[in-house]
């Protein structure tokens, strides 16, 4: 028996059924419980183009995808009036409906496409928001006399000038 490790695997998009594993295709077997080869369970539900976690209840799991946080993660569920209830937990048209209800959102690549465009836009007709993207300092008015290590990277030395004693001598 082959041990595999969740990051070494992949589900095959080419030939459904099929587990890609370090180059190699090999058969899933569907257990009761989920997905499995071996040792190995795939247990999760893919919403967005994101795995969101089966252990944890849905308003938490929603919030894996780069988009929805914790108060759109509740709207959605107040909108298909949904439970809050474990993710594993849910029927098969449950996740239907919400993979549909996600799908109505600008979420992962389409929200970082357009935040990137924007930015882009606002370097391309140098306003000062833009101007501040491109020289890496803060663009919201806070100070950077202390502060904004973050943006600015790590410190410059600058060399000590030599005292004026010590150049009398």
């Amino acid at each position: 028996p082959l041990a595999l490790s969740v990051s070494a695997c992949v589900i095959s998009n080419d030939m459904p059924g099929m587990l890609e594993e370090w180059g190699e295709l090999v058969p899933l077997s569907v257990n009761k419980g989920g997905i499995g080869h071996g040792g190995l369970r795939i247990e999760c539900i893919r919403i967005g183009g994101v795995e969101i976690p089966n252990h944890k209840r849905v308003e938490y799991s929603l919030q894996y995808i780069h988009g929805i946080g914790r108060n759109r993660s509740r709207q959605i569920l107040l909108d298909l009036s949904f439970d809050n209830k474990v993710t594993k937990d849910l029927s098969e048209e449950e996740v239907i409906t919400l993979r549909k209800e996600v799908t109505k959102y600008m979420i992962e690549g389409d929200l970082k496409r357009f935040n990137r465009v924007a930015i882009e836009r606002m370097k391309e007709i140098r306003c000062y928001k833009g101007i501040r993207h491109k020289l890496g300092l803060p663009v919201r008015g806070q100070r950077t006399k202390n502060n904004c290590r973050t943006l600015k990277g790590k410190r410059a030395s600058v060399a000590k000038k030599k005292s004026a004693s010590s150049s009398d001598e």
